[in-house]
């Protein structure tokens, strides 16, 4: 019988890493529908496969960066706090595999003028020029882009659910959000904190560098 480990807090050799701010930053998106006002999102972010359905090596830290700034460029979106990474085994749906490439997971904040839909859309466009290939449900991924919450939105339709149906009970996505929004809440479950001491998942640190820069410190006068 295969034993659940409860999920271990990770102790990131890089703390998450939030980036400074200026009071007048506002960066409208050039296409695309505009939300009523700009929002925070929550992402999450997953790599398991190093090589793309091509043969291509990436490596899957390296992923996720290239994923991190694949978001960050996108028009109606900057990136504000991203989380260390943490490393997770593969979730299939029979349940945790451990024969499988293990996941190094990761979440970062993004405030956003774009519609959830949108923003969703453009996600799946990054997955899709990173070599994610949809073909088994849960399977192993190059990128896994998952939005999380955005602005505390309840929305479920054809295209989107939010907030995210799992991710209340994942801790490869509740563990790196803490770091990023101890206080978080997710909405419909409560406080995420308490939501990952509940969970059984193992998490371990994944040691790296910060997947942002936090910016040059801001004078006085910003």
């Amino acid at each position: 019988m295969r034993h659940r480990h409860r999920a271990q807090t990770a102790r990131p050799h890089h703390r998450a890493v939030r980036r400074r701010r200026r009071d007048d930053h506002q960066e409208p998106p050039v296409n695309g529908r505009h939300a009523a006002a700009e929002q925070s999102a929550v992402i999450a972010l997953g790599s398991n496969l190093p090589m793309d359905a091509e043969g291509i090596h990436h490596g899957r830290e390296s992923l996720l960066r290239d994923a991190v700034r694949a978001i960050d460029a996108l028009d109606g979106v900057r990136v504000t706090a991203a989380s260390g990474i943490v490393e997770t085994p593969a979730l299939k749906l029979h349940g945790v595999d451990e024969d499988a490439p293990s996941y190094l997971n990761a979440v970062v904040l993004a405030d956003t003028t774009l519609d959830p839909e949108d923003l969703l859309q453009q996600l799946h466009g990054i997955e899709a020029s990173l070599g994610r290939v949809r073909e088994e449900v849960w399977g192993d991924r190059t990128i896994d882009l998952d939005l999380i919450d955005v602005g505390g939105i309840t929305r479920h339709n054809d295209t989107i659910t939010l907030p995210h149906p799992r991710a209340w009970q994942r801790a490869f996505v509740l563990e790196p959000w803490s770091q990023v929004q101890p206080d978080a809440v997710l909405p419909g479950h409560g406080p995420i904190a308490a939501l990952l001491a509940a969970t059984t998942d193992r998490v371990t640190t994944y040691p790296a560098e910060p997947l942002i820069d936090a910016g040059p410190p801001l004078s006085a006068e910003q």
